[in-house]
């Protein structure tokens, strides 16, 4: 990236400037995908400056935009597949490995720039390659501000429904009441759910936690909860084991009461 600068000024190429500013998020992204997202929607100076020199080209060193974005493909080729083969169920590794790509299809797009500004002259290549990256970067960078914002907000994951899978607890086999059910990300693909569950009176209450175990494994991929299945009484019955028992009021039969994310 420091050797891309420096050509940079050389060659006053804006597509290489951006290709940098690409660069300079990859590294960002292994810190954090919200900083990495973020500054790619910086993006927008690019589109600026893009537009501005499709109308007023300036004068473009096309050799050297093309042998520096050769040797950034040879680069980018290397590191993608190193980073294809990390964990990528991380959110910043995932985001690191898509600004690669993404970095590979700038990279391409500025070389064929580069040779049609070295054997044609027509400088507005460059601007036109530039504002591809900057969509490029502009895409990748809303995705992970999205995804990231998601895990800083507690949100459910995507796709999860707290309301949905409270429903499919309370109709589980013997469970009377689901409610305090709260749904959120502890990071990336790490989802968690907490709740209390009330079974009918007599029935077995750790069949019924196992059972909402599995459910919730298979249907959303939860395997991190913290589940609390008492009995409900709703009249006086007959003595229960006394570590689940537990009387919380009058219930009725298949309700469900849902909070939080």
């Amino acid at each position: 990236m420091a050797v891309e600068v420096v050509i940079d000024f050389i060659a006053q190429s804006l597509a290489l400037v951006t290709d940098t500013g690409h660069m300079l998020t990859d590294a960002a992204a292994i810190i954090s995908a919200q900083i990495n997202g973020i500054t790619l929607l910086l993006s927008a100076w690019f589109v600026y400056e893009g537009i501005h020199r499709l109308i007023d080209p300036p004068a473009v060193e096309g050799l050297h935009v093309v042998v520096t974005g050769a040797a950034g493909i040879a680069i980018d080729i290397v590191a993608t597949w190193l980073l294809s083969k990390a964990n990528r169920s991380s959110l910043n590794i995932e985001g690191a490995f898509q600004h690669l790509l993404n970095d590979l299809y700038a990279f391409i797009g500025t070389t064929i720039a580069g040779l049609i500004v070295w054997l044609t002259g027509w400088a507005r290549a460059d601007a036109m390659a530039a504002l591809l990256v900057a969509a490029l970067m502009l895409k990748a960078g809303w995705g992970l501000v999205r995804d990231s914002g998601r895990v800083f907000m507690e949100a459910a994951p995507t796709g999860v429904r707290p309301d949905e899978v409270s429903a499919r607890t309370a109709a589980l086999d013997h469970v009377m009441e689901v409610h305090d059910l709260h749904i959120w990300e502890v990071t990336s693909s790490f989802p968690a759910l907490s709740a209390h569950i009330l079974v009918v009176p007599g029935a077995d209450c750790h069949a019924v936690r196992l059972d909402a175990e599995q459910m919730l494994h298979a249907a959303y991929g939860i395997d991190h909860t913290t589940r609390q299945v008492d009995h409900a009484i709703s009249e006086p019955v007959a003595p229960v084991d006394a570590h689940c028992a537990d009387p919380h009021g009058p219930v009725h039969a298949g309700s469900a009461r849902t909070s939080g994310a």
